[in-house]
């Protein structure tokens, strides 16, 4: 059913504020990131079409504007905390893919664990590249290896990040599926980890010199 203003009767784009007469709404409770924005889930968003409509909403909600009014100042606080956390979610990719995963019904990351089985020599090998430089020190073949490493990761989480943005095109709904995108989300948070070991192990390096 179709929502409209209280006060214009307008229809609305988002359930935070009428963009016609500018009236602050309550939002129900629940309210999903894509409905704070007036979108549909989907697994592709427009990254300046979502900017612009946070800038908009933005300006129709900040606090500052309603601060002779304390019920309008609380409502504007809160659903700009709403659409500040929708923005968050929906204008990274990982974190989009996995709101999404489990929107449809998806396992979390503490009901499947495992990683791509392709993926797990890679792992070893990775992991023994950054013990090994970690026991050097701060040494240049130390740094040559934490810097091709790094690349290499690099490289490596584009690659899961496609592949993930892939394989929710259409939105899945089949349980295997939604499995191996888990555990293709379950690499890339392996690779996170490990890219940020990487940066504190360069400073511990160049501190130490």
């Amino acid at each position: 059913m179709e929502r409209t203003c209280p006060a214009c009767g307008t229809a609305l784009n988002s359930p935070l504020v009428c963009e016609s007469c500018g009236e602050l709404l309550e939002p129900e409770p629940g309210l999903t990131p894509f409905a704070v924005f007036g979108l549909e889930p989907a697994a592709e968003v427009a990254a300046d079409a979502l900017r612009k409509r946070l800038l908009a909403l933005t300006r129709r909600t900040h606090p500052d504007f309603f601060g002779s009014d304390p019920g309008a100042r609380r409502r504007a606080e809160s659903n700009t905390a709403a659409l500040n956390e929708a923005w968050d979610v929906l204008s990274d990719d990982i974190r989009r893919a996995n709101w999404l995963l489990g929107y449809l019904g998806g396992p979390d990351e503490k009901a499947e664990r495992d990683m791509p089985q392709s993926f797990l020599l890679e792992v070893m090998e990775w992991n023994e590249a950054v013990e090994e430089a970690r026991a050097a020190g701060a040494d240049t073949d130390a740094t040559r290896t934490l810097t091709t490493l790094e690349a290499e990761l690099l490289a490596e989480r584009t690659s899961l990040v496609t592949r993930i943005r892939e394989g929710l095109l259409p939105l899945p709904t089949d349980t295997d599926r939604l499995v191996e995108l888990r555990r293709l989300m379950n690499a890339v948070r392996y690779l996170d980890r490990t890219l940020h070991e990487i940066a504190e192990l360069r400073l511990s390096h160049a501190s130490s010199r």
